[in-house]
């Protein structure tokens, strides 16, 4: 049973980080390792490795470590893998159809249903044996297929529109890839995906390696 407290967004977003690493370990055999192993592969101190996992029950032994495989399981429980998320996508443009394209969705356990545009030329064409559907369709579809996920990739001038029709079909989460900040009711939850600023991140580090190297 995991700990039942506020866990810090920090230590969320770490999570799919370690499951990778741990999920690599277990395709190269490695059954055992130890915070400060895990640590030093990750980058993290062997101490924030044992605070993120201890929010969650721990999962190590002393003298012992963490079992790759039970380290693993239990990641997947937390991320909530183990419920095979239902999922449409809403904008078949070219980020809607690379994500459709994506395999590793259906490996971690997302399973994508449906996929809606408002253009006709589109409209009728499949991706991976699932019929792209007019948007006129969608709520009824996430009603009648009890869909978890909607993910946006609309232009954000209509991003709180479809939104809104999502959550008036029963979504329970949304994945927008939209620059639009969108507001729901209710108790559906929002995950905002800013491509840009993770490209901004990367130019700052850039730019302190060259300004450290023009000194």
């Amino acid at each position: 049973m995991f700990k039942k407290k506020n866990i810090s967004l920090a230590v969320i977003r770490r999570l799919p980080r370690y499951l990778r690493y741990v999920e690599d370990l277990l395709n190269h055999d490695v059954m055992r390792i130890s915070s400060s192993e895990l640590s030093q592969r990750m980058g993290y101190t062997a101490s924030q490795v044992r605070q993120d996992f201890n929010n969650f029950g721990g999962f190590g032994q002393q003298g012992y470590g963490y079992s790759t495989q039970v380290l693993y399981e239990n990641l997947v429980k937390i991320l909530g893998l183990d419920r095979n998320f239902k999922m449409v996508i809403v904008g078949v443009g070219n980020l809607g159809q690379a994500l459709a394209n994506y395999a590793n969705f259906y490996k971690k356990g997302f399973r994508l249903i449906g996929l809606f545009d408002i253009d006709p030329q589109k409209v009728g064409k499949a991706i991976r044996d699932i019929k792209i559907e007019h948007v006129d369709k969608l709520k009824d579809f996430i009603r009648k297929n009890d869909v978890d996920i909607g993910v946006l990739c609309v232009p954000a001038n209509v991003a709180q529109e479809v939104a809104d029709i999502m959550v008036e079909g029963g979504i329970k989460g949304i994945w927008n890839f939209t620059a639009k900040e969108i507001e729901v009711k209710g108790d559906v939850v929002v995950e905002n995906v800013h491509l840009i600023d993770s490209l901004m991140v990367l130019s700052y580090k850039l730019n302190e390696k060259l300004l450290e190297k023009e000194k």
